[in-house]
């Protein structure tokens, strides 16, 4: 496993760095001290890379599986990691419902699963609003500010990057204990460009030159940051790690075709995944024309559900919430889209804890609204716990069973 710097990036490929991060970036903090924030990050260039060169290149190996409909992809775990909940208890939990919801797919639905959890690196949140009811900045994750509703916690802080690249690296050392008969793989949202520019190492092994993320194994770029003259997509067409693009209701079918061949120009099978979050009331409808578009141009993709974001509402006691009920539905409008037009239903991606919380209503806990303060945990969105994940996982493999008939 190589796990030095490596190295960095200089000439035509560092002037095309450059050159993205000058774009317009959508959700990014304003630091108070520009030249601290410079600071940091060229103290965390100088640190060790999180995840190995080697690693991601073997998940984009599985990944490639994935795309052919050789194998189940299965993402999830924290909304947002905190540095006060990164317990080794707390991730060791997180692991293990992972592993269950796992061993649920592979053993009804016979496929082999890739496991990547949403950890060691999901400090970093996009916000609807910058500023909240109260006239506060938003809190944007730990890696920027503080979720402490004062006008000092809410400010933006660039050392929170070195305490979230720390909570990173001690997150991937109970990782690499947690996994046996199987490899478990880091995820995050590549959001945060400061952070995510600090710890990029060349790749010479693909098709060209391209740019190796020390700090995950797959990145994905969100919803709020995939303009198509954004930095984001910039940015990601230079990595050489397996990326994921969220695609909402708002998507086009022409838009999802722009991000396949910008990101994907050699067409290497499952280099990109899709993750429509649609919301259970528009995926029958929005998704099909999408994937018919992407399909007819010839790029193997993973198709991946995200049943979580675009099924969120205000539960009438004023906490954020998901019905499970709403969760399913989505997950199986995706299952029927891809029935129905002959391609392959690639993964879930789902905010999943291992903690006993009471964030998401029905499900195998039978979570009633009225419930929901009992231990409403999250930093930001509403988690499934571990019973209703586990629930999950068994109904998906039923429909992952019932798409190889």
């Amino acid at each position: 496993m190589t796990t030095g710097p490596g190295v960095r990036p200089e000439g035509p490929l560092a002037a095309r760095l450059d050159a993205a991060l000058r774009k317009p970036a959508a959700q990014q903090p304003v630091w108070p001290d520009p030249r601290r924030a410079r600071a940091v990050v060229a103290e965390l260039s100088r640190a060790e890379p999180i995840v190995a060169a080697d690693e991601t290149a073997r998940l984009a190996g599985e990944l490639a599986a994935v795309a052919r409909g050789e194998a189940f992809l299965l993402q999830g775990g924290d909304c947002a990691e905190t540095f006060a909940g990164d317990t080794e208890a707390h991730q060791r939990g997180n692991l293990r419902t992972l592993a269950h919801m796992a061993a649920a797919l592979v053993h009804r639905a016979g496929l082999p699963v890739v496991t990547v959890a949403r950890m060691a690196g999901q400090y970093a949140k996009p916000r609807s609003q910058s500023v909240n009811a109260q006239g506060l900045p938003a809190y944007r994750g730990d890696m920027v500010n503080s979720v402490e509703p004062t006008p000092t916690a809410r400010t933006p802080d660039p050392a929170r990057m070195l305490r979230a690249r720390a909570g990173a690296a001690r997150s991937m050392g109970v990782v690499r204990e947690f996994h046996r008969d199987g490899e478990i793989y880091v995820s995050h949202e590549a959001l945060l460009l400061d952070y995510e520019r600090a710890q990029l190492r060349v790749d010479d092994r693909g098709p060209e030159p391209r740019l190796s993320s020390g700090l995950g194994h797959f990145l994905w770029i969100g919803e709020r940051t995939r303009q198509l003259d954004g930095a984001h997509i910039a940015f990601a067409e230079l990595l050489s790690n397996p990326i994921g693009v969220k695609i909402g209701p708002s998507t086009t079918p022409e838009q999802a075709v722009e991000y396949v061949r910008r990101l994907d120009p050699h067409r290497e099978p499952g280099r990109v995944t899709l993750v429509s979050r649609m919301g259970h009331a528009w995926v029958r409808d929005v998704l099909p024309p999408i994937v018919e578009k992407v399909t007819a141009s010839g790029s193997s993709v993973i198709w991946q559900c995200d049943p979580m974001h675009g099924n969120t509402y205000l539960s009438a006691n004023g906490y954020k919430t998901r019905d499970v009920r709403h969760v399913v539905d989505e997950i199986t409008g995706f299952f029927e889209v891809h029935r129905r037009l002959g391609t392959r239903p690639g993964g879930i991606h789902v905010e999943v804890t291992g903690d006993d919380v009471t964030e998401c209503v029905g499900g195998a806990s039978a979570i009633t609204e009225e419930d929901l303060p009992t231990r409403y945990e999250t930093a930001c969105d509403p988690r499934l716990n571990a019973r209703q994940g586990l629930a999950l996982a068994f109904a998906v493999a039923e429909l992952v069973a019932a798409s190889r008939t």
